[in-house]
């Protein structure tokens, strides 16, 4: 049977270290690596302004995202992938891109609490003019109003971190 490539995903609140995480991980493991964020400002380059916008692009590369993964595993490649994995319904999604071809993935979960998510937020802000206006405190409160602690029960192979590593 031909081996098949593992997917690797991230979960954490925003600010937690996915996308630092996802390419330290992509190095380690000699792997590819795709970034939602990479993909969509090349997609719809300045046409997100807003969280609505966001989410109206990120359903729309889905698909193709999908197919193109499923086609990197399927040659034995690991994939890592900086995609959001904070909600039950994104890591189902993520999950069955490696399942769908029998593939095995791996959840790396990046839990941080909030004042260690807000300190990583201010420094990337300023690291990064072109974010800050995203690099907020209301923003990172909007957005953590919709996370979900992953759990076992999702069927996940989970790989935890608490920041304190």
């Amino acid at each position: 049977m031909e081996q098949l490539g593992t997917l690797y995903f991230f979960c954490g609140k925003m600010g937690a270290g996915k996308s630092t995480k996802s390419k330290q991980m992509a190095n380690e493991k000699r792997a590819v690596l795709l970034s939602e964020d990479e993909w969509l400002s090349s997609l719809y380059p300045n046409q997100i302004t807003t969280f609505e916008d966001y989410l109206k692009f990120s359903v729309q590369i889905k698909p193709l995202v999908k197919k193109y993964v499923q086609n990197i595993l399927s040659v034995g490649t690991d994939v890592v992938m900086d995609f959001p994995g904070n909600t039950q319904k994104q890591r189902e999604w993520l999950v069955g891109i490696a399942t769908e071809i029998n593939a095995t993935h791996q959840l790396v979960f990046l839990n941080l609490d909030k004042e260690q998510c807000l300190r990583q937020i201010a420094k990337r802000s300023k690291e990064q003019p072109e974010r800050a206006a995203f690099d907020t405190e209301a923003m990172f409160i909007h957005v953590t109003k919709f996370f979900e602690t992953p759990e076992a029960s999702e069927g996940l192979n989970i790989l935890e971190f608490s920041g304190k590593e």
